[in-house]
């Protein structure tokens, strides 16, 4: 993720770059220099860190997955279904308060 966001930075200020010294210079083009520059940014990172994208959204939703899986098991059926397990005439044990 980090290195994602540090090639996003690289790849604006190499955009901003290039603008101002396509002529971009004065201060009433400053406005234009960022916005075109955001812009060219926004789309070069699109299609160049695609890879990178994927793998971030890969683990990411992999981690998801691991999490609700995780859940599952402490869910309220199964938390049911082993009080049902043990004695049919026994109550549940009340939480003690301290």
């Amino acid at each position: 993720m980090v290195r994602y966001t540090l090639l996003r930075f690289l790849i604006f200020f190499g955009t901003l770059s290039l603008l101002w010294l396509l002529g971009l210079r004065s201060e009433a083009e400053r406005p234009w220099l960022v916005i075109g520059a955001a812009t060219l940014s926004m789309v070069i990172s699109f299609f160049a860190l695609r890879p990178l994208r994927q793998d971030t959204v890969e683990r990411l939703s992999g981690r998801v997955e691991s999490r609700i899986a995780g859940r599952r098991s402490d869910s309220d059926e199964a938390i049911e279904d082993a009080v049902s397990g043990q004695d049919a005439g026994a109550s549940p044990a009340e939480p003690e308060f301290r």
